[in-house]
């Protein structure tokens, strides 16, 4: 089932790209995060849109929020897509067990063994305050994640 506005947050313990664990608790410890789930590291829509945030870095990382990526990619491929890509902020593997968070927060495809793209706004109380998921092959708007942060 996926989660909903309201809805409470399941906490998570994932690895970033350099290995280090990172829980939601940690994540909304003083801010909101803003949880990007995607399918693929290297895939171009992946890519695309965490270029954008990227390029947005201060919109999206700042004292009221926090963003983080994540995926069913192993850290070793989370590290260097980030190091391509220069990517400024976590991107958390959820490969072992395989698609666990990816499960809890609704958007595993059991088919293809992926996270789809799901994005979550989560309340330091870990109420999820906004979410939004796009179906395979279908990229987001970024400019819908812009107005999620705006509206804090």
């Amino acid at each position: 089932m996926r989660l909903a506005q309201g809805d409470t947050a399941p906490d998570f313990q994932l690895p970033d790209q350099y290995g280090q664990r990172r829980t939601l608790d940690q994540l909304v410890a003083d801010r909101h995060a803003l949880l990007v789930f995607f399918p693929f590291a290297f895939s171009s829509i992946c890519t695309g849109e965490l270029l954008e945030i990227q390029l947005n870095i201060d919109e999206f990382v700042n004292d009221r929020v926090q963003v983080v990526g994540i995926s069913c990619d192993p850290t070793y491929a989370l590290k260097g897509w980030a190091a391509i890509e220069g990517y400024r902020f976590p991107l958390l593997s959820d490969f072992w067990p395989h698609g666990e968070t990816s499960r809890a927060y609704g958007v595993f495809d059991e088919d293809s063994g992926m996270a789809t793209r799901g994005t979550f706004l989560v309340s330091p109380g870990r109420s999820v305050e906004w979410s939004l998921v796009q179906g395979p092959g279908e990229p987001r708007e970024i400019g819908v994640l812009h107005r999620a942060v705006r509206d804090l």
